[in-house]
């Protein structure tokens, strides 16, 4: 049994001689070496490829990230440029506002000084007799209707004006606040897109991010606008400082041309009244001499008359002589001296009484006339006292220029009077 043969099986497969099994592991072991020396390759090529473009990315952050910086410090440069200029325009509106009110008060108070020399035209026209003339007061008081009415337009133009230059003011504020509001929220934006990261939320990928904006711009005409809305805010504060000195130089003008003008009728007034009081004061003595001339002429009208009633009596003696001394009879009825005395006496009596006559006549009508003149005389010293009456009030009203109210009396009008010397015309109270 130990001398039995083991029975050996073979696998029913191909077997390789060595020399192949040598040629298989040769090939296996040169093509392990070139895959070896691939994977290399591309591990080394990955890791370059890894390590440049993680230097090109952060590169890429990096300059955009500058980018993204300057234009948030140049947003923050142009943002502080527009609230200045905005502080400027809202200055400048608060001053214009304040100029136009000013403007708009003096405008009314217009009203007073148009009342008083419409009103003291009117009261001059009350005026009776030869006391209505075109004298130097009503040119006076006409020309200052003519300045108060030429202010009154000057003022309401300038007043229009302001009011435009207030809209265009209004205007370019609206877009400064635009503007800076959309510099705020593009400053926020673009801040706010340097501090985002891989980690913060909402980093998806989005729909053509690439794309370009609608009603987006160019740089160029970023620039563009924003420097056209400077040098428009700068042109339309240098106007408005042009309108508030007009303004200021308007106002001033009017008011020193309504001042000297209301002091020249003033002037003219009291000159005017002096002069009709002077003319007053004449015609009270003409009156008071005429009245006496009237009196004695009265008196010596009476005098000729009782001498013109003595020739008649005179007369009617010689008359009765005559007549009695015509009953004489005979011879003795003769044409002697006395005869002729007497005739004689008879005409120089009659010629004496026709003198008389005349002169008493001459008298009466120098008495008439008197008389009438008297009456003319017054007559024009009613007209003067009420022309002088006239002119004090119209002088006392004008003491609302200087108190600005109506009713009142002012220091002024006391100056008036005193300059005039009416303190013994106006009745005390």
């Amino acid at each position: 049994m130990s001398n039995r043969a083991v029975a050996t099986f073979e696998k029913p497969l191909q077997h390789l001689s060595l020399p192949d099994w040598h040629s298989r592991l040769t090939t296996l072991k040169n093509v392990a070496y070139t895959k070896r020396s691939d994977a290399f390759e591309l591990r080394h090529d990955a890791r370059n490829l890894r390590n440049e473009t993680r230097i090109q990315s952060y590169w890429d952050t990096y300059h955009n990230n500058d980018k993204l910086s300057d234009r948030v410090a140049e947003l923050d440069r142009w943002r502080e440029t527009m609230r200045i200029l905005l502080k400027r325009v809202n200055t400048e509106i608060g001053d214009l506002k304040e100029e136009k009110a000013c403007t708009e008060r003096d405008l009314d108070a217009l009203i007073t000084p148009l009342t008083v020399v419409t009103d003291s035209i009117s009261m001059r026209d009350c005026r009776l007799g030869s006391e209505l003339t075109y004298d130097e007061g009503d040119t006076e008081l006409k020309n200052e209707l003519c300045i108060v009415e030429n202010n009154q337009r000057l003022l309401r133009d300038q007043n229009q004006g302001a009011w435009e230059q207030l809209n265009r003011l209004q205007e370019v504020k609206f877009k400064l606040e635009l503007d800076l509001t959309d510099k705020d929220e593009a400053q926020d934006i673009d801040q706010h897109q340097l501090d985002v990261d891989k980690h913060c939320a909402n980093v998806t990928f989005k729909t053509e991010p690439t794309r370009v904006p609608k009603n987006s711009c160019t740089y160029a005409n970023w620039l563009e606008y924003c420097e056209e809305l400077v040098q428009l805010s700068e042109k339309t504060m240098a106007d408005s400082a042009a309108v508030r000195e007009s303004l200021f130089a308007t106002r001033e003008k009017a008011r020193n041309i309504l001042k000297a003008q209301q002091d020249r009728t003033s002037h003219t007034l009291r000159k005017r009244i002096f002069e009709t009081q002077r003319a007053r004061n004449e015609l009270e003595y003409q009156q008071g001499k005429m009245k006496e001339e009237m009196q004695k002429c009265a008196a010596e009208i009476e005098t000729l008359e009782q001498a013109s009633n003595d020739k008649m009596e005179a007369l009617k003696v010689v008359e009765t002589r005559l007549e009695n001394r015509a009953q004489r009879s005979g011879m003795e009825l003769c044409i002697d001296e006395s005869y002729h005395g007497l005739c004689d006496e008879v005409q120089k009596l009659r010629d004496t009484i026709k003198v008389l006559r005349e002169k008493i006549n001459a008298a009466k009508t120098m008495y008439n006339n008197l008389h009438e003149l008297a009456k003319k005389v017054d007559q024009d010293l009613e007209n003067k006292e009420h022309s002088l009456m006239t002119d004090i009030r119209s002088l006392d009203l004008r003491a609302r220029l200087n108190t600005g109210e109506f009713g009142g009396k002012s220091t002024q009008t006391d100056r008036n009077i005193h300059l005039s010397r009416l303190e013994d015309e106006i009745p005390k109270s």
